[in-house]
């Protein structure tokens, strides 16, 4: 994997605030800011803060973070993104009184998977997306558990898209996070072996 920096790629959306720290990135969510479509709640936002590059196929790219999560909805994790209808998000999300691991695929309208993660909260997670034919497979670990795979999605290996580290606040004033790597490399080899 080639260590990508900060500047190599551009905001959608600008977070509250920025700052860094050696070679973290912290980053402050503006208040009650999401990704979502439709689905369930009725409503369209599309207002999270995304620090997205280029994500062409036969490409892998992983973002680690570090963040305590206090209040429901807050998460942080990478973001894969194509247009305001085409887009995945996989992280940490604060529900139900626990985080929990899970993902995001939006083709116009939104859906969530999701497990719960008791143990990882204000704890380093790395969330690795593989882009490989018309696949996205999502893999996330902790420096003390092994690669788990979160999801397999649909993206047209012609699609446009973009990646990188993301993170929102849907029902607090701010969320802060430290990016601690953000790094593009080739894909995975299979489906079921991640590399590195």
């Amino acid at each position: 994997m080639r260590t990508l920096g900060w500047d190599d790629a551009a905001w959608l959306n600008p977070p509250q605030a920025t700052t860094t720290d050696g070679t973290d990135l912290i980053v402050t969510t503006r208040e009650r800011t999401d990704f979502w479509r439709t689905t369930a709640y009725g409503f369209v936002h599309d207002d999270g803060h995304a620090l997205l590059t280029a994500f062409p196929t036969e490409s892998a790219i992983e973002v680690t973070f570090l963040a305590r999560f206090d209040t429901v909805y807050d998460q942080a994790g990478l973001m894969i993104r194509v247009d305001e209808q085409t887009w995945i998000k996989a992280g940490v999300e604060l529900t139900d009184g626990l985080p929990h691991l899970g993902a995001v695929v939006t083709h116009g309208r939104s859906d969530w998977s999701l497990s719960p993660v008791p143990d990882w909260n204000d704890h380093l997670v790395t969330i690795r997306a593989s882009r490989s034919g018309d696949a996205i497979t999502l893999r996330a670990r902790t420096p003390q558990s092994p690669w788990r795979t979160v999801r397999l999605a649909p993206l047209s290996p012609d699609a446009p898209a973009q990646a990188g580290p993301y993170c929102c606040s849907p029902q607090s004033t701010a969320l802060q996070v430290r990016f601690t790597s953000f790094a593009l490399g080739p894909a995975d080899p299979t489906l079921h072996t991640p590399s590195g």
